[in-house]
């Protein structure tokens, strides 16, 4: 799974529009987090096809999938 959020967070490096990505892990639990900050909406919606590529063919549901949470926040 770290390998499949590098190769994404490369991909959105290179698609351009991105201010800052980042793969964390939570020191108690070990739970993976992947942050990335976006220029604006527009510039994530346009590299999408590129982070897509970047993870197609991995296998998420062998990662308990069941236990993702996702958030796309907005600055308020």
């Amino acid at each position: 799974m770290i390998d499949s959020m590098r190769r994404y967070g490369e991909a959105a490096r290179a698609a351009g529009g991105i201010e800052r990505i980042h793969t964390l892990k939570d020191e108690r639990s070990g739970a993976l987090v992947g942050l990335a900050i976006w220029h604006s909406k527009e510039a994530y919606e346009a590299a999408q096809p590129a982070l897509i590529k970047a993870v197609e063919g991995d296998d998420f549901s062998a990662w308990h999938e069941a236990d993702w949470q996702t958030y796309h926040c907005i600055a308020i």
